[in-house]
């Protein structure tokens, strides 16, 4: 399927490697005409309405917002056509405090474990990702990115710090009042998918497409789209400069937008 709509994009915001003006040309070279920005945690500060057209592109602003559901497993929210609230901005500014305190922490780790020194401020929209790659690009070092995630940093590893993020209710709650269309994130990639899927009955949307680089049983998805009536959204959750590596068709974007601007 060619994408038309690519409703996943990181940029430089968050953890993407990307500038927003770097985007419609990426989003070009894929052959999409639309894009979602969704940065981690974080809103745009160059997209001042909930859809926008840079150079050509149309781009719906979006966030992925981290929360924790009911048994204590963490979840993406994404929220589309964000039109910030007080309260969802007071709610990223404790979330941005708490990344750079984490990242600090991180990168403390990792440099007197690896008796290096990383040359990585911490500071708002930092993520794992960004340590990953100071890592991967130290000359003392013996590990690539992957390899920093996955003896490092990742979860359950030495270095790996927790965050704080907001109960599903009340990131689902903050994102509704202040997004056109709020949907769960790459559902196949939870420890419980199942559970996570759940989870749809009280959202707007789920990610129909993505690229898990695995094959999946989208049946499930399928199903709680018709039990609940959600509006199918697909992106390639792109960190790099490659887009439309999952998405909408143009007549699925059509249903999408027509949902985030009622």
């Amino acid at each position: 399927m060619s994408v038309f709509a690519d409703l996943h994009v990181h940029t430089t915001n968050s953890d993407g490697s990307m500038e927003l003006a770097e985007v419609p040309s990426a989003a070009r070279s894929a052959g999409a005409s639309v894009v979602a920005i969704t940065d981690h945690d974080r809103l745009h500060p160059d997209l001042p309405t909930p859809v926008s057209v840079v150079d050509g592109i149309t781009v719906v602003h979006g966030i992925e917002l981290r929360v924790e559901a009911p048994g204590g497993q963490h979840v993406d929210l994404l929220g589309y056509g964000v039109y910030p609230t007080p309260e969802l901005a007071e709610e990223l500014e404790r979330l941005q405090t708490d990344r750079k305190e984490r990242g600090q922490t991180i990168i403390d780790c990792v440099e007197e474990r690896l008796g290096i020194t990383l040359g990585l401020e911490s500071r708002e929209g930092l993520g794992r990702p960004h340590i990953a790659r100071a890592i991967a690009a130290h000359p003392e070092t013996e590990y690539d990115f992957s390899g920093a995630f996955e003896n490092l940093i990742g979860a359950d590893e030495p270095c790996y710090v927790a965050r704080d993020v907001p109960s599903f209710e009340r990131g689902a709650a903050l994102l509704s009042d202040a997004s056109g269309l709020v949907g769960l994130a790459h559902p196949y990639r939870y420890d419980d998918p199942t559970a996570a899927l759940a989870l749809t009955s009280e959202l707007d949307a789920v990610e129909r497409y993505y690229p898990y680089g695995r094959e999946v049983d989208t049946r499930p998805i399928e199903r709680a789209i018709a039990d609940h009536n959600l509006v199918p959204t697909g992106g390639s959750d792109a960190h790099e400069d490659i887009l439309g590596k999952a998405g909408l068709s143009k007549e699925e974007y059509r249903h999408f937008r027509s949902a985030v601007t009622l």
